[in-house]
């Protein structure tokens, strides 16, 4: 299946929004971690750069003084495809500890690292002077994905947030809420058009690519004959209540780590926003994660697993916004930049002034 990878907007966003203290980027060869790392850091920062030449060494430099040191030298005898290199231990010792030390010893709050692999292993001194790092500065690093005692020890901290861009948003649903009757409307606004397409269909659009499993639930059958066609999995029902729809959802997207709900008749929505949302969630399952503009809370919604049960009994009438006020201490938000790509087309004024905005 097609992931949306995450700009470095994206990820920015994220970050910001979770309060972690470090940066890691994750992920298989080819994934694009050093081209995020700098795209999220365009400026020069202080650090260490490693990289590998095929068949003969792996060197480590730093970045302000542009010092090198050999860590790793090829040897063919080694088995396997992968990890031909054998550790150079004094290259650690000689430049990549005094390195750090002297990015602890500067001004910078930021710290890079591209990347951290699986020779550093190999040097406990080297792997300790990353901790120390840790304590008094912010580190962004790539980390390579291999199960070495350092990536499972930084990518499990408490205080770092992880984008796997493998696997960026974990295993999350997604509910298209799609149900409303459209009285203010004056019918089924769902279907009015939005710039040569039905309104739900950017709700489609920036929902794709990023969950694992969603569901547009809808009592409209010509809304959910369009999303048949887009190959969009839909329960068409006849219920009365906002809370049918959210049940009738979270039955439908079965067994997830999460479920964004992500009204239908939000045109100007973008998906990096809802990308935003999923990676901060998939860093942190504890908090229920909801979009703001300038810390005035809107939709879409996205619940942790512990809240699907009480989602699942709502009153009638009511949605999750009842365990929003329920449990505020448990509300983290995500900014967007636009004030009108959270507004609801509830009117065919507003879905003119939307289609000019």
């Amino acid at each position: 299946m097609p992931v949306f990878r995450p700009t470095a907007d994206c990820i920015r966003n994220s970050f910001r929004s979770s309060g972690k203290r470090h940066l890691i980027l994750t992920g298989g060869r080819g994934s694009g971690k050093t081209t995020l790392l700098k795209a999220l850091f365009p400026e020069p920062l202080p650090g260490i750069t490693t990289w590998a030449e095929p068949g003969r060494a792996v060197w480590l430099k730093e970045n302000q003084s542009g010092q090198c040191a050999r860590v790793g030298c090829y040897d063919s005898t080694m088995p396997g495809r992968e990890n031909k290199m054998t550790l150079c231990p004094e290259g650690f010792r000689s430049l990549g500890i005094g390195a750090l030390r002297r990015c602890m010893d500067g001004r910078s709050q930021w710290v890079t690292m591209d990347e951290i692999g699986y020779l550093e292993t190999g040097c406990p001194e080297y792997c300790d002077a990353i901790r120390r790092l840790m304590t008094c500065k912010r580190l962004a690093a790539v980390v390579r994905k291999q199960d070495t005692p350092i990536f499972r020890e930084i990518t499990r901290r408490e205080d770092v947030f992880v984008v796997d861009l493998d696997a960026p948003y974990g295993k999350l649903g997604c509910v298209i809420m799609a149900s409303g009757l459209g009285t203010r409307f004056g019918g089924n606004k769902l279907m009015a058009p939005f710039r040569g397409e039905p309104l739900i269909c950017r709700a489609l659009s920036a929902t794709e690519d990023i969950f694992h499993r969603r569901v547009v639930v809808t009592r409209h059958e010509d809304v959910a004959a369009l999303c048949r066609g887009r190959g969009m999995e839909t329960v068409l029902h006849d219920l009365p209540h906002r809370s049918d729809t959210v049940r009738l959802g979270l039955e439908a997207v079965g067994a997830v780590d999460g479920c964004l709900f992500c009204p239908g008749d939000q045109p100007l929505l973008r998906r990096e926003t809802v990308a935003a949302l999923a990676l901060a969630a998939k860093n942190d399952r504890a908090f229920i994660w909801r979009t703001a503009f300038e810390e005035i809370p809107g939709s879409p919604v996205l619940f942790p697993v512990w809240a699907f049960p009480e989602l699942t009994k709502l009153p009638e009438g009511k949605g999750g916004g009842l365990l929003v006020k329920k449990y505020p201490e448990r509300l983290r938000t995500v900014s967007v930049r636009d004030r009108y790509e959270l507004m609801d087309a509830d009117s065919p004024e507003d879905l003119a002034f939307l289609v000019e905005r």
